[in-house]
């Protein structure tokens, strides 16, 4: 297996966290130019990491890689409640994406415009469920959950996207898992 993406993508980290007992090549890529983005382009139509091959199989998306993988290693399937959390996640990442995104093209995500309200909002919202059930010790267990949500507040603190320091029991979760496996290989900081 080989395991495509970037060293800094919080979603290209679930995956290789989840990924930590098994073997699997990564392929470092710098998505956005050179050959890179043309290996990219050549692998996934969506021009988005991170990508996964096995075999003659690729398969594009975390969301979906995880479920291939899951039913390839015999992990038992997410609850519905634990896909809610992951959409709650995926939320907090996709908007901070975005406005990471808007903010490198010199655009003022500051501005109070629609578009950045709205992913402010879903931000502010998401993170406060996210805050009450890490201080109901609802991702004590590493799983893909817990993993999807350390790879989001590590990116988080090391882009310095947000400040957390209304959010201790979140904070207190990185701290708690700074120790698992892959987390150290995997930290963005090493690009």
């Amino acid at each position: 297996m080989k395991l495509y993406g970037s060293q800094t993508s919080p979603y290209v980290r679930r995956i290789r966290l989840l990924l930590a007992d098994v073997p699997c090549e990564f392929i470092k890529l710098n998505i956005l130019e050179g050959a890179d983005r043309q290996t990219l382009a050549a692998m996934n139509p969506t021009l988005r990491i991170p990508m996964l091959t096995d075999g003659a199989q690729t398969i594009f998306d975390s969301g979906v890689i995880y479920r291939y993988l899951a039913a390839k290693q015999g992990i038992t399937a997410l609850s519905w409640y634990q896909e809610n959390q992951l959409t709650v996640i995926n939320a907090v990442n996709d908007s901070l994406v975005m406005l990471f995104q808007c903010s490198r093209s010199g655009l003022d995500t500051n501005d109070d415009k629609l578009f950045y309200n709205l992913q402010r909002e879903r931000i502010v919202t998401s993170l406060f469920v996210l805050e009450q059930q890490a201080a109901n010790a609802e991702f004590a267990s590493w799983g893909y959950p817990a993993m999807a949500l350390y790879s989001l507040l590590d990116w988080i603190l090391f882009r310095e996207l947000l400040e957390l320091d209304d959010y201790p029991a979140l904070l207190a979760f990185v701290a708690q898992n700074k120790q698992q496996p892959m987390v150290a290989e995997s930290d963005p900081r090493l690009t």
